[in-house]
């Protein structure tokens, strides 16, 4: 239902498809300005109407150009938005006598006022107050006098054309929102690509350590084999078995980084980061934030031991933003961590606290993007990750997989 002009911009050239809209109205002033001229000459032409006898005896002939010259006017109107300009010159001529045309001089007014700037509306109703001063001279109404008939004239288009602009004014308005939320929805998806980024990168930097670590260990040992190929068989097996665990853990790691991109880092960053924690740093990441004043419950299931290095990461950084989000968000409020599963099951991850009552005063800036972090990271370990209030709570739950 909206007009094919908010396809476009309202000064520009219109689409030449018709919305729904675009039909009813085009139909209604179809049929009020050619039904105001069949009516308007109707009258005319009986000597015994109301308007024949007050307008006095009007020549046949100009009854007759001025409902041919009308229907014309009022046919055009089904194409006023292509043939604007054509038109409103034609009308402007029609003014100076017609009275049947009336109807769709205004029509005209109000689409010009619609569809062109303020200036070319302006110089067009001028032209046309000049035009009904022309017209009571030249038809004078019986029992009127000549600047009533002028006002009544220029007061009808000067509303007209008032009505149009509001119009106008208001479709701009609509292009100006949608331009708005357009840009702000491009904006956020860019945003949220730059985190996923981001969070790949970090994870790749995160991965360099350990990878280096099990690399290491296996040139170790397989130089051990190369340059001992005398040694015990309980040597050699023990040296293979250290040898196919560290290829294995590995390919796991490098299954998490594979399609991550890496930007490029100035020369002072290029050093390797520390190893990151693991589940058996929990117990201190909880003491740290109970000593931040947050009340914090820890539940752990699994043995930290037990569980793969890569999943003990990933499960660390949610824990951690969890944490970190209700410090921001909800002050004050009891957080509970529960931390589940066994191998072959997965690993199952559930933070959660009460939604806060009220803003805080002074709340913590952030970007906004840890989970969209936190989802991305546990998307790249092979898990999912869910958030979003829950009764009278706010819960992270995650997945992360913990093979056999």
């Amino acid at each position: 239902m909206w007009p094919s002009a908010l396809a476009a911009d309202p000064a520009g050239p219109l689409t030449a498809r018709r919305s729904t809209r675009d039909w009813v109205v085009d139909a209604l002033c179809f049929v009020l300005g050619l039904g105001c001229t069949v009516l308007i000459t109707v009258e005319l032409l009986d000597p015994a109407s109301a308007t024949a006898q007050a307008w006095g005896q009007t020549p046949h002939w100009l009854i007759v150009t001025d409902a041919v010259g009308s229907t014309v006017a009022a046919v055009a109107l089904w194409w006023r938005r292509r043939f604007l300009a054509v038109l409103a010159l034609y009308l402007l001529l029609m003014a100076t006598f017609s009275m049947a045309s009336g109807v769709t001089l205004l029509i005209v007014v109000f689409t010009v006022a619609v569809h062109r700037r303020f200036t070319v509306l302006a110089g067009y109703v001028l032209v046309v107050i000049a035009a009904n001063a022309v017209f009571p001279a030249a038809r004078p109404e019986p029992g009127m006098g000549y600047w009533e008939a002028f006002g009544w004239g220029a007061a009808l288009t000067i509303i007209a054309a008032l009505w149009g602009m509001l119009v106008r004014g208001r479709r701009q308005l609509i292009v100006t929102w949608r331009d708005r939320a357009e840009r702000a929805e491009s904006e956020q998806r860019l945003r949220i690509a730059q985190a996923r980024v981001l969070e790949r990168t970090r994870i790749a930097r995160e991965m360099h350590d350990v990878l280096a670590h099990r690399i290491s260990l296996l040139s170790l040992h397989a130089g051990a084999l190369e340059f001992r190929p005398g040694a015990p068989p309980e040597e050699i097996a023990g040296a293979a078995a250290v040898v196919r665990s560290s290829a294995h853990q590995a390919l796991q790691d490098l299954r998490a980084v594979i399609g991550v991109l890496r930007t490029g880092q100035p020369e002072d960053e290029q050093t390797p980061e520390r190893p990151q924690p693991t589940l058996s740093a929990l117990p201190a990441l909880a003491d740290e934030s109970r000593s931040a004043g947050v009340k914090v419950r820890l539940e752990i299931g699994p043995e930290p031991e037990t569980v793969p290095a890569a999943t003990g990461r990933a499960a660390y950084r949610i824990i951690q933003e969890g944490l970190t989000n209700a410090r921001k968000h909800a002050p004050g409020a009891a957080v509970r961590v529960t931390v589940g599963g066994a191998a072959g099951d997965g690993l199952s991850i559930d933070v959660r606290n009460p939604m806060p009552v009220s803003v805080p005063a002074t709340p913590i800036p952030g970007t906004g993007m840890g989970l969209i972090g936190l989802a991305e990271r546990a998307l790249l370990a092979g898990g999912h990750l869910e958030h979003g209030r829950t009764g009278d709570d706010f819960v992270v739950t995650a997945w992360l997989p913990w093979p056999a």
